[in-house]
């Protein structure tokens, strides 16, 4: 289980942010006193660090330019502030992304477990993401249905992937974008478009009907 840190002063924030990643799988410290939170993110040991700028005692651009002295762990800044000075300045101090309040949860979930797979290497930790009745080999970026083998595009298969992970929810078409755009392929609206359908048309070709279902409005799904 991946720990993450929360450095944030706002109460309400805080505790809503440690619930909704708890409510995924992380281990969350949520620390609210701030005298001595360089010794305690050195102690903690954890995978990644969510930090705010405007905190007391001492501001976020002091607290991950001490941190990155001695650790690389992950760092995302998140604030109110909203410019490209504040964000030049965060990545300028060692920080792997920035984030502005009030964020979409999802994609700020999308970007922790990004960062996460890049850090840690948890995307090849299950070479096989196996869905009814075919599985996607990731190690190689094929699909494997009935001693058949399909080859997919990376973006096909980062797709394919997401939508497995998340098989029984409806995956919104942003939060997919954005968990593309920050894999390094840049996909906008009509990009995605030609992506799912050209990855839909190859698994038909295989005999693999209808895995991906769109819902007018709100995103896809692989029931």
């Amino acid at each position: 289980m991946k720990k993450i840190i929360i450095i944030e002063d706002d109460e309400v924030i805080r505790e809503e942010l440690q619930n909704f990643l708890e409510k995924y799988g992380y281990e969350v410290k949520a620390p609210i006193k701030f005298n001595n939170i360089i010794e305690y993110v050195q102690g903690e040991n954890a995978s990644l660090i969510l930090l705010d700028i405007n905190l007391p005692v001492f501001d976020g651009y002091y607290i991950c330019r001490e941190i990155r002295k001695n650790s690389d762990i992950p760092i995302i800044m998140v604030t109110s502030r909203d410019s490209d000075v504040d964000e030049l300045m965060s990545m300028n101090l060692g920080a792997d992304d920035f984030v502005t309040k009030p964020y979409n949860t999802e994609i700020l979930l999308a970007r922790i477990t990004n960062i996460l797979k890049r850090t840690y290497g948890n995307f090849k930790t299950n070479n096989v993401l196996n869905y009814k009745d075919f599985s996607l080999n990731l190690s190689n970026a094929t699909v494997n249905y009935k001693k058949q083998s399909l080859e997919l595009t990376k973006n096909e298969v980062k797709i394919l992937s997401y939508l497995i992970e998340n098989k029984g929810n409806i995956v919104k078409r942003d939060l997919l974008m954005e968990y593309l755009w920050k894999s390094d392929y840049f996909v906008d609206d009509s990009t995605l478009n030609v992506n799912i359908n050209r990855l839909r048309k190859k698994l038909e070709e295989i005999g693999i009907e209808n895995p991906i279902e769109t819902r007018r409005g709100l995103g896809y799904i692989m029931p």
